[in-house]
């Protein structure tokens, strides 16, 4: 009998393969209700929404580091680099060839018995009279005869050891590829430098061709492990290691860069060699003006460095520079991964890359979008987002109360009609699932569905499908948000609640009581009527004034324009009225406030107060002048006052709002 495996035929095998970083694959995506929410805060507070989303960027969240957390640890990484290192290693590196160079010299001299003793006199003279400065004490060494033929070889090595640091400040990898070089290699790195320098001296002038560069390519192409692609860049590539070769001699002292330019001179023991070099350094400074060719840098450590290793620290240094200010723009498009995870591992490139998503992710969820003008802005589904999670949180809030039930209950903002109604989007109220699931079985069976398997196996219900219980409020009313937009209510960090109180009351009104009416009125010096995205974006302005008689004026109209709504007047302020709205539309502004202000402001109160509108007063400060003036007002007016703390005031309007509907 054939097993199941063979008559089902060959599976394909798995397939594995190294395992490369990245996000987690089985991590959940990030949460963009709480993106929206950080950013819409920081659009209340007077950001731009631009602003705003490149400053959630920048602080992070969600267990993402932000782009100003990836800055610190470059500074720390920087800041570790300078208090390690020190640019003495070549200088020590020639020193300590040049004492075991005399040292092998003066045991031979010892031990040649053969040798004159007038010669050998002369010679240790020689040695005891040594400068100091090991450049002098090399240059001065250059013609001696050496009795030691370890010391010769040690000699030489410090003229090789030179030139490698030299070349491998600009060529990657030259320092060990010409370890033990002989003529013929070095004959053939000028003849590289010779080439270079032609090639660079054409296209400084503007006459370099591709044919130019592909011959020097095919030429000299395997001193190029980074296989540049065409003259720029090669031009790049060796301009930044250039640059940074001579930021490092910036950053030695006086005397440093003086032994290291004497010692630099006997480089290989060709002058040509090094004539080539600085040529080369030439036509690239020539080319690139713009890197920075004139700082330098404090290095403190103990650890030395020669050339070589100094100018790859100068050249990281210089990266992680250009790093921070790219990631202080918190661009996510401009900033290079592989920087990242070179400079600070792969983690970190990890998270850059998770933050470049997130934002790819928030741009195309439709939150945010490009207004008429072009900027970026919160879109309406954001708003309806963020009013929900505003008003769950208000609901929190009241629920939370002694005596008080949660807003988000069913049945509490509505009776039951009986009868139901299609879904639409933003309903709240419950399903009505007998008629959901009907509409569900007649929708199958019309278009051809078998329903031979139980519902389980043929009914699936759509949006279509769904119809909601229909209820009814229990009185329709006109609303008139007012709030205070005066400078100080930003300045006392009552702003943003005041927003978010707006949108949450905003949303309870546009999904739960359709049929009733709300106006959002801001005052200031003056009082105007806005949109609830106007007012989301509305920045604070450094304006005197509170003038509370325009925003009545205007209420009232509103009222005006709905009798057959019941009026309820809400009025969010932490300031005593200052400022009145004159005969000729003008602003009269007062401080403290006069009698005529107050005297207008009480009567267009008493306007509103004989339309029957049940008015409350939130006082958002404790001044004892705000205190007594609001209560006499209430008193007047048969109103209320509430005095909730910040993080409650949305809690406390939507509660005075249900409070005129039941």
């Amino acid at each position: 009998m054939a097993n199941a495996y063979s008559s089902r035929g060959p599976r394909r095998g798995a397939r594995y393969r190294a395992y490369t970083p990245g996000p987690d694959p089985l991590a959940p995506p990030p949460d963009l209700a709480k993106a929206v929410r950080a950013i819409a805060n920081d659009v209340m507070a007077g950001y731009s929404a631009e602003q705003a989303l490149r400053e959630y960027l920048r602080r992070g969240g969600q267990g993402l580091e932000g782009y100003d957390d990836l800055m610190a640890r470059l500074a720390e990484r920087r800041q570790a680099m300078l208090a390690k290192h020190n640019l003495t290693g070549t200088l020590r590196d020639v020193q300590k060839l040049l004492d075991e160079a005399v040292l092998a010299e003066r045991g031979q001299l010892a031990r040649d018995v053969e040798m004159d003793d007038l010669d050998r006199s002369m010679r240790e003279m020689t040695l005891d009279n040594l400068p100091d400065s090991p450049a002098a004490a090399v240059s001065e060494l250059g013609e001696y005869e050496w009795a030691s033929g370890e010391a010769r070889e040690k000699f030489d090595q410090i003229k090789d050891l030179l030139g490698r640091e030299m070349l491998d400040q600009r060529f990657a990898g030259m320092k060990g590829a010409l370890e033990n070089a002989t003529d013929e290699d070095r004959a053939a790195v000028a003849e590289m430098l010779r080439d270079l320098n032609v090639l660079l001296g054409k296209h400084r002038a503007g006459m370099a061709t591709d044919a130019d560069f592909e011959e020097f390519m095919a030429k000299h192409g395997h001193q190029f492990p980074e296989n540049p692609k065409n003259i720029d860049e090669l031009v790049e590539l060796l301009a930044q290691r250039s640059a940074a070769a001579q930021r490092m001699l910036n950053s030695m002292t006086e005397e440093q860069r003086r032994e290291l330019m004497e010692l630099a001179a006997q480089a290989f023991g060709s002058e040509e060699l090094m004539n080539l070099v600085s040529e080369l350094d030439a036509n690239l400074r020539g080319i690139r003006p713009d890197l920075d060719w004139t700082s330098g840098e404090q290095f403190s450590g103990d650890d030395p460095l020669g050339l070589g290793d100094a100018s790859r620290a100068m050249r990281d240094i210089g990266r992680m520079d250009q790093l921070a200010d790219t990631l202080s723009g918190a661009r996510p498009g401009d900033i290079d991964l592989d920087d990242i995870a070179d400079l600070l591992g792969e983690d970190a490139a990890t998270n850059a890359q998770m933050l470049k998503d997130l934002e790819r992710a928030l741009r195309d969820s439709g939150l945010l979008n490009k207004g008429e003008s072009g900027s970026l802005q919160l879109s309406p589904r954001a708003m309806r987002m963020l009013g929900r999670a505003l008003l769950d949180d208000a609901a929190q809030h009241l629920s939370n109360r002694e005596g008080q039930r949660d807003t988000r209950l069913a049945g509490q903002t509505g009776e039951a009609t009986g009868g139901t109604r299609p879904w639409e989007f933003g309903d709240t109220q419950p399903w009505d699932t007998t008629r959901t699931i009907t509409n569900a079985i007649q929708r199958t069976v019309a278009e051809g569905g078998d329903l031979a398997g139980g519902l389980a196996g043929g009914v699936r219900i759509q949006v279509g499908d769904i119809e909601v219980v229909e209820t009814e409020a229990r009185t329709r009313n006109a609303v008139a948000l007012l709030v205070d937009t005066s400078f100080s209510m930003a300045m006392e960090g009552r702003w943003t609640p005041m927003k978010q109180t707006a949108l949450a009351l905003h949303h309870l009104m546009s999904t739960q009581f359709r049929g009733d009416e709300l106006t959002l009125i801001g005052f200031g010096r003056y009082a105007q009527t806005l949109s609830i995205e106007e007012l989301t974006g509305l920045p604070p302005i450094q304006e005197q004034g509170t003038n509370l008689h325009h925003a009545l004026l205007l209420a009232e109209q509103f009222f005006t324009r709905h009798p057959a709504l019941d009026p309820t007047l809400l009025i969010v302020t932490d300031g005593e009225p200052t400022s009145m709205l004159t005969e000729w539309g003008e602003a009269h502004f007062n401080w403290p406030t006069d009698r005529i202000t107050l005297a207008r402001t009480i009567d267009a109160l008493d306007s509103v107060t004989k339309r029957g509108a049940r008015i409350t007063f939130f006082r958002l400060a404790d001044d004892p002048g705000l205190i007594a003036l609001l209560d006499a007002m209430a008193n007047r007016a048969g109103a209320n006052v509430v005095a909730p703390d910040l993080n409650e005031l949305g809690g406390a309007a939507v509660g005075e709002s249900l409070r005129g509907w039941f």
